[in-house]
């Protein structure tokens, strides 16, 4: 029998830990406690149970984001930590089982459940009521959203009392409908974020209606015509010598065109970009509340781990024995104690060098965003650390030496300090990001990094993105600036020497801006997988990846296959995804 702790802000406010109730359930879900009564503080303690579910069985043991994250081609780590997962074989994987697949059913009936029992209180307002039922929705379409794109068709669990095991797998568009129905009224039923009762850290009426532009623009890129093109830059990652001596692989351009998407084929693409441009504009006009980016230097700080660029993050309490995440310590490494030069464990997740050679020089993402100079607790008897990237700039700043090993200049900050700095080709070299650094102690493991799911800039690039397909390429443009800017990138046009003045380029600069700015944040494989290049852009890497852990993939590759578990025990489900028999 499980337990759920209820609390009201446990993750949507990190910064508030209020005391505890307790509610049982079954090891169906369902509720077992009767106490539950008919006020604003048991709507609360449902509602924040069913938050609660993200991190208790989902991230608490590190599952989460690691079953939608590793499997991408610009995102490495040592083969240990990837495992069979990270290599492709994700049959028999129990993290994958659990945390996505359980995880989510468990969250969507922790939601049916809850929903059930709020919609008959009676001593609440219909204000509060619809909210709370509003956040249950938004959850729950998350879930579903989460699991369609990962396997397919799945069952839609029914809304009833009574848990039911023997569900079928419904056509991929039907689960969609789903999803959309629930937002839609979510949408409607949510605060706005300048509503006098809404709680920062929740997700509101803006979520929702982002949410909503990342479902139609999911199903509208998957629904997009055989054939069509996108430009990836890509490539083998290094070439080898005859002694074992790496070197590391210029970018290739690679035109890479699009295979059907299974169960979108029925689809009207044009019409589904329309839709997502509509929420989108909603999000960005108003209608739903003040949302705004957050100056670069403000963006991944923990004061504003609940500002409006953030429209559904997960966050847990600093020290927390149950109600944790892995994020920091996987992205950053927990260091050997406070205001330490080492790292104890961790820091292992990190982006390969391809991702890092996409940005512009200035840009903030690399020079800010990108750790160039850390140290391992082992390095401190040889008075050694880390440098990164392995190019004249920084290896000149780093050692004083050029890349032939030819004398320049002294080390500059922060690189002189009297250490001796190296650079190692292999998975302790990666460009790790900084996003999840700022926590409230950096010298515990699981510390209280907050994941963000929903970002604004995510639905400002699906904006342009559907203005690009819709033939609009001015205006989508100025959308892709307006996430460019806030980084000192370049500013993208229709002319000059680095013109987008086609369709195929303004989409390829697209989505490799989404590949920039959302990195190790679990988007780049959903990406691939909705315009149906992820087999190609897998297997332009030839092989292995920084980290040397093999990117090679086959159709099967293209849906998770259903848990074993789950067939066996499901009456309905006979046959599992295709490869995965």
């Amino acid at each position: 029998m499980k337990k759920s702790i209820i609390t009201l802000a446990i993750c949507l406010l990190p910064f508030a830990f209020t005391a505890c109730s307790w509610v049982e359930e079954d090891t169906k879900g369902q509720l077992l406690d009767t106490t539950i009564g008919d006020s604003k503080e048991d709507a609360s303690m449902l509602v924040t149970g069913v938050y609660s579910k993200w991190i208790y069985d989902m991230f608490c043991w590190g599952y989460f984001p690691r079953m939608l994250e590793f499997d991408a081609d610009y995102i490495s780590g040592p083969d240990w930590l990837f495992g069979t997962f990270g290599a492709g074989n994700f049959q028999g994987e129990t993290d994958l089982t659990d945390a996505l697949w359980k995880g989510c059913y468990g969250l969507i009936n922790r939601a049916n459940n809850a929903i059930r029992i709020i919609e008959k209180m009676e001593n609440i307002t219909d204000e509060y009521k619809a909210n709370c039922i509003g956040e249950l929705r938004f959850q729950r379409a998350f879930a579903y959203f989460l699991l369609v794109r990962a396997y397919g068709p799945v069952p839609i669990q029914p809304e009833t009392e009574n848990f039911d095991k023997s569900q079928p797998r419904r056509p991929v568009t039907e689960v969609y409908d789903y999803i959309i129905a629930d937002l839609e009224k979510a949408c409607r039923q949510l605060y706005h974020n300048t509503n006098n009762d809404y709680q920062a850290g929740h997700v509101n009426a803006g979520s929702a209606a982002g949410l909503l532009a990342k479902v139609y623009a999911t199903m509208a890129a998957a629904a997009m015509p055989a054939g069509t093109e996108v430009i990836v830059r890509t490539g083998k990652a290094y070439t080898t010598d005859g002694s074992g001596n790496k070197t590391y692989a210029p970018l290739q351009t690679k035109s890479l065109y699009k295979q059907a998407v299974t169960g979108y084929e029925s689809l009207d693409p044009m019409q589904l970009y329309q839709q997502a441009a509509d929420w989108a504009a909603a999000v960005l006009d108003g209608t739903y509340g003040n949302y705004q980016l957050l100056e670069y230097d403000q963006l991944w700080t923990k004061a504003n781990a609940t500002a409006s660029e953030f429209l559904f993050s997960i966050g847990t309490v600093s020290g927390d024995a149950t109600y944790k995440t892995s994020v920091h310590t996987q992205y950053e490494g927990y260091m050997t104690g406070t205001g330490s030069d080492y790292i104890q464990s961790g820091g292992w997740t990190g982006c390969t060098r391809h991702w890092y050679d996409l940005f512009d020089h200035d840009d903030y993402r690399i020079v800010k965003g990108v750790r160039h100079r850390w140290r391992v607790y082992t390095q401190a008897a040889s008075n050694s650390g880390f440098y990164y990237p392995y190019d004249d700039e920084y290896t000149i700043m780093a050692t004083g030496r050029n890349l032939n090993g030819d004398w320049v200049k002294d080390p500059v900050a922060p690189f002189n300090d009297g250490v001796n700095y190296y650079y190692s080709a292999d998975a302790q070299c990666l460009a790790f990001t900084t996003k999840y650094e700022d926590v409230t102690n950096d010298a515990i493991d699981n510390a209280d990094a907050n994941w963000p799911f929903l970002r604004l800039a995510d639905v400002i690039l699906i904006y342009a993105e559907a203005l690009n397909e819709l033939g609009k390429p001015g205006d989508a443009i100025v959308q892709l600036n307006k996430v460019r800017a806030r980084s000192n990138a370049e500013h993208a046009s229709m002319g000059g020497s680095k013109a987008l003045s086609t369709q195929v380029l303004r989409r390829s600069a697209i989505l490799e801006e989404r590949a920039k700015e959302l990195a190790c944040e679990a988007d780049r494989r959903w990406d691939l997988i909705r315009w149906g290049i992820y087999l190609d852009a897998m297997n332009a890497l030839e092989g292995t990846d920084d980290g040397g852990v093999n990117k090679s993939r086959t159709a099967r590759n293209l849906l998770f296959p259903i848990p074993q578990q789950e067939i066996n025990t499901n009456t309905a489900i006979n046959d599992n995804n295709p490869g995965w028999q």
